[in-house]
């Protein structure tokens, strides 16, 4: 029941941060849902691959690489899933910070 909770939640997420940023846009509103499946999966198999990886320039940057993994993680599932469209790299660093504000923000909702 938490998993489903979570994957609605972030759907929901995923269709506020698009509507929110204009370069990103989600033809169908069932398409989030898909969206939010297919990006759990990506950060589950390929983010921590990509992570280690990328482990010395991370260490380098303070962490501020992963924005840069993230956005690229967003454009790869962009070109996956047929629906949901990112104008750009800058669309998608921007919409991977959104994503994680509003996530945030449904995370503190849901433990009152």
């Amino acid at each position: 029941m938490h998993t489903l909770l979570h994957l609605i939640v972030a759907s929901l997420a995923i269709y506020v941060s698009a509507y929110l940023i204009p370069g990103v846009s989600i033809d169908p509103y069932w398409v989030a849902l898909i969206v939010a499946i297919v990006l759990g999966l990506v950060n589950l198999i390929i983010k921590p691959l990509i992570t280690l990886l990328t482990l010395p320039i991370n260490v380098l940057t303070l962490g501020l690489f992963s924005l840069v993994i993230n956005a690229g993680l967003i454009l790869l599932v962009a070109n996956l899933v047929t629906g949901f469209v990112v104008g750009d790299f800058l669309n998608a660093l921007l919409f991977s910070i959104v994503l994680w504000l509003v996530n945030w923000l449904f995370a503190i909702i849901a433990k009152e």
